[in-house]
């Protein structure tokens, strides 16, 4: 129902509360389809734009391409009349908010590349009315609403606060995360205005079940890259205690485990061959980016990103060091890697560490393959493979298996047993101390 009188936020706010109106959202990936769901399992009807065909026909079919979202949680909202998905933005004219949930990545410079953002609300200011809220959930850097959304919106001669409401609401999507969901994660939102926040945070309230307003949509911008720079900056931490604790001799995941004993003052973090997602791996340079812009430098960010940088060249050398104690070289061996997404039981493969140690390793002349039930077939970075059948006869036809993401479907007593050698940069094989076993 698209409000066409002249009551400003109090009549959209009411129809929020009575979920009496339209919602939309552009993007239907990790954050937008779950969003979505969300919306229709509130009796909400929701309209999914996409740009992908693909993804929209799977949505009219009831399908899910998302693991986290069951298909019979999409099939019944589509047959309930309350999913719609569609590659029309002219749908948006129907609709009272807009999700805006697009991917927001780097160039190659380690700029913010805004370009999605900017195509979306474009496409929202061909439809934009009175009493229309958009929210935006992609992750950017702080000012962002302010500086590129505002503008771009009141040239049509809406007042933002006053004839239409944006907002920012950080995703805080965790994929294959069963216990914490679109639905429980608490929701922190900023509006451009109070009005907006108002406004807003109604939007959240009729859906999720905890929301947190905060001042100002900058405030909540700076939320998500606080959250995420500090797992970047706390993994950068652990893997430079891990390098250290290499050249000593002393066992890292060991020194973890007694250190987390501790009741208060530490929060256990955990090295690894790298660090992969959307979001940690890039959401620091949204943050050191902008803070250059008011002339300050934020090395200690910047260094945890050099330093988790490193990692996928020291599991290589790790491989090397492994062959090395059968008297092979890398140049030539079977290497098997266990695990290509970037996250434990999930299929997503972007900024996964495991692209960067295969593609070092191919260098090196090695013959890869690898094992993901999550990732049939690899076609990243100059890499084509298909996976390999996780079976005993696979692990010993490696002369190296590299455990690079832990996935609860191996079977690591298997890996420990039929493996020549391993090299675990996940302690999977934990307590398995043997001269065939070499961990991070």
């Amino acid at each position: 129902m698209v409000g066409t009188d002249d009551k400003g936020g109090d009549d959209l706010l009411a129809r929020l509360k009575r979920k009496d109106f339209t919602a939309a959202v552009i993007g239907l990936g990790y954050v937008g389809l779950p969003l979505a769901v969300e919306y229709a399992g509130a009796g909400i009807p929701v309209i999914g734009i996409d740009v992908d065909g693909q993804k929209v026909r799977m949505i009219r079919s009831g399908k899910s391409y998302i693991g986290d979202i069951a298909p019979e949680a999409i099939r019944t909202a589509v047959e309930a009349g309350l999913m719609r998905a569609t590659t029309d933005f002219s749908a948006l004219a129907e609709a009272d908010t807009v999700n805006i949930c697009v991917p927001t990545p780097l160039r190659k410079t380690k700029d913010p590349d805004l370009s999605y953002i900017v195509a979306a609300a474009e496409q929202v200011a061909k439809y934009i009315h009175k009493n229309m809220l958009i929210v935006l959930e992609s992750t950017t850097y702080p000012g962002t609403t302010d500086e590129v959304l505002v503008p771009m919106f009141e040239q049509k001669g809406l007042k933002v606060g006053r004839d239409i409401f944006l907002a920012f609401s950080p995703e805080r999507v965790d994929p294959g995360n069963a216990q914490y969901t679109t639905k429980n994660i608490p929701k922190v939102v900023g509006g451009v205005t109070p009005a907006c926040s108002k406004v807003a945070a109604a939007l959240y309230n009729g859906v999720l079940d905890n929301v947190h307003p905060v001042s100002r949509a900058s405030v909540a911008e700076m939320v998500k890259l606080l959250e995420n720079t500090f797992r970047s900056v706390n993994i950068g931490l652990v893997n430079e205690i891990a390098l250290m604790c290499d050249r000593m001799g002393i066992d890292v995941w060991e020194v973890i485990d007694a250190a987390k004993t501790k009741p208060f003052g530490f929060m256990p973090f955990y090295p690894g061959p790298g660090i992969g997602g959307h979001c940690i791996p890039l959401d620091p340079f949204y943050l050191s980016w902008k803070a250059k812009q008011y002339g300050f430098e934020s090395r200690f960010i910047e260094l945890a990103g050099v330093i988790n940088g490193q990692m996928p060249h020291f599991v290589v050398d790790k491989v090397g060091d492994a062959l090395n104690r059968f008297r092979k070289s890398v140049n030539g061996a079977k290497v098997l890697i266990l695990g290509v997404s970037y996250k434990k039981d999930v299929g997503d493969v972007r900024e996964s560490p495991a692209l960067d140690i295969m593609q070092l390793l191919a260098k090196k002349g090695a013959k890869l393959s690898y094992c993901d039930p999550y990732v049939p077939v690899l076609d990243e970075h100059g890499i084509r493979l298909q996976a390999e059948k996780f079976l005993a006869a696979t692990l010993r036809r490696a002369d190296c298996v590299v455990i690079v993401t832990d996935h609860a479907a191996f079977d690591y007593p298997m890996v420990a047993r039929e493996a020549k050698v391993v090299v675990d940069t996940r302690n999977a094989l934990k307590g398995r101390n043997s001269r065939k076993v070499i961990k991070l």
